[in-house]
């Protein structure tokens, strides 16, 4: 099984996907493949969630993952349904022993100085910054990484095509969190074709810093 490292740096943007139509899965993991994304978070927010990371889970090229990973019944009901790897928006004890010991890579969500200690004392040290705007952006997480210099990060959550350069000219930034290369309008109209071309503008980002 691969690490969440590695997952971390397969690509710079992780689309954070909420579908509420299994019938879209597919086109969407091709469309996001297609264009140079294929680390695809989808959250547990749907009933079609488990259903959608199933079907997303055929796609040739696509390391698919589940989000909003609250406990470990979340967890296990996600990696039973194919996630490869593990996104919580915060960090509990009992989830992040989970974890462990279902082997699955996992990114929980820090906002604080004192999460990342709990994290660390866990045995991780990868963690998704979450929220990142409404928790002090950019500067926050640049005055929480000095001290934690052997953490690694996964900002998300405000973070749009416009600011995510920003984000990813910090070296302990791997890759950042993005819901605007896949938004719900373009979802409802089956814009794939326009879901590429966003994909393929954030998997350059990186390249452009």
């Amino acid at each position: 099984m691969t690490s969440i490292a590695s997952v971390m740096q397969t690509a710079p943007v992780i689309p954070v996907l909420v579908v509420d139509d299994v019938a879209h899965a597919v086109p969407l993991a091709e469309a996001l493949v297609a264009g140079g994304l294929p680390v695809l978070e989808v959250t547990l927010r749907t009933p079609a969630a488990l259903d959608v990371i199933r079907a997303m889970s055929t796609v040739k090229g696509a390391l698919v993952g589940a989000g909003t990973v609250l406990n470990g019944e979340d967890l296990q009901r996600a990696t039973d349904a194919g996630a490869q790897f593990i996104v919580s928006p915060g960090l509990t004890r009992p989830l992040a022993e989970a974890a462990k010991a279902s082997g699955v890579p996992f990114l929980p969500g820090v906002a604080t100085a004192g999460d990342i200690m709990r994290g660390l004392d866990l045995g991780l040290d990868h963690f998704k910054f979450f929220p990142a705007e409404s928790s002090g952006g950019l500067p926050a997480l640049k005055a929480l990484a000095a001290p934690f210099f052997q953490c690694r990060f996964c900002p998300t959550g405000g973070i749009t095509e416009a600011t995510a350069s920003a984000w990813l000219a910090h070296p302990q930034i791997y890759c950042v969190g993005g819901s605007w290369i896949a938004p719900a309008s373009m979802l409802k109209a089956g814009d794939w074709a326009g879901i590429e071309a966003k994909a393929r503008q954030a998997a350059q980002l990186r390249a452009s810093i």
